[in-house]
């Protein structure tokens, strides 16, 4: 039986380079998404899939991030004393229970790879998920409890989760090569036999690219111990699954659901329209909203 993942990687040390100036003062994975930061979305989707323990990976100037996942008590108070009872609900909402969140330093900008090996004492011996927070994942069930009911279902193997690149951009992504097809999930697991990175147009093994959420052995950290760096001169989480994919099984799922890449101003302002839009209780006003703009545009 596969041993329950209840961990997860977040890493948020990178600088935002493509959302800039946006993420000059506030961090790239706090900027909002309708109606909190795109960072409390993805913890809120870990939740649902059972993890446990969030591990958020920092870079130098991120305490921010550990204060939004903290008590605000001047402010809580405030809400408190003038009755905004739902504000207040809504402020507390993203709080996790003592010793639920662990914060870990990435002293230098090394890669994804590198980010996630910094998390290693903190995750031990078991599987886990990495969370790439700028990819926010609109479906239901959520992405990861996607990917932690195949992990499941091969009996503890690796899953990626990938999903279909843009007509022509194939060569743009981390794109994954693909074996035999994994009996249920509607066709949609399959196999991995290969990853690369950036592929020349014409020469990409599927167009099926890597887009944020990962279920890994812990493996994966003896491959990253290496250091050794690639695309970039970084390294890279990649180049460590390659490693292992000859010893341990990997499986890519094509998850059901939508993905908006947050690190982009165009991806961001599409996330805020689409998660607007499914809101319980503001969907009606933001669908007016977004009418009432293109009716001037």
């Amino acid at each position: 039986m596969a041993r329950r993942v209840r961990k997860a990687v977040l890493p948020v040390a990178g600088l935002g380079t493509r959302i800039q100036p946006a993420a000059k003062v506030t961090q790239k994975n706090l900027l909002n998404v309708f109606d909190r930061p795109m960072l409390a979305h993805v913890v809120a989707e870990g939740r649902a899939a059972g993890i446990e323990h969030f591990v958020i990976v920092l870079g130098r100037g991120h305490g921010a991030i550990e204060d939004y996942f903290d008590h605000a008590f001047e402010l809580e108070a405030g809400l408190e004393t003038k009755g905004k009872t739902e504000v207040l609900e809504a402020v507390r909402a993203d709080l996790l229970e003592p010793g639920q969140m662990s914060f870990v330093r990435q002293m230098a900008p090394l890669g994804l790879g590198h980010a996630v090996w910094c998390a290693r004492e903190i995750i031990g011996d078991e599987p886990f998920a990495v969370m790439l927070p700028d990819m926010l994942m609109d479906a239901t069930p959520g992405g990861l409890s996607q990917a932690v009911a195949a992990h499941e279902a091969t009996g503890g193997a690796n899953v990626v989760v990938v999903e279909p690149a843009p007509p022509g951009e194939a060569h743009k992504y981390g794109i994954v090569a693909l074996g035999e097809t994994f009996a249920g999930f509607d066709g949609r697991l399959k196999a991995m036999t290969g990853m690369v990175e950036k592929p020349p147009p014409g020469t990409e093994p599927s167009n099926l690219f890597i887009s944020g959420r990962y279920v890994l052995g812990p493996g994966v950290f003896e491959a990253l111990s290496a250091h050794a760096t690639g695309a970039g001169g970084e390294i890279q989480l990649t180049d460590a699954m390659l490693k292992r994919l000859a010893s341990e099984p990997y499986f890519a799922l094509e998850y059901d659901g939508v993905t908006y890449d947050c690190g982009d101003p165009i991806g961001l302002l599409r996330a805020n329209v689409a998660f607007a839009l499914r809101s319980p209780t503001a969907a009606n006003q933001a669908r007016a909203a977004v009418e009432a703009v293109l009716g001037r545009a």
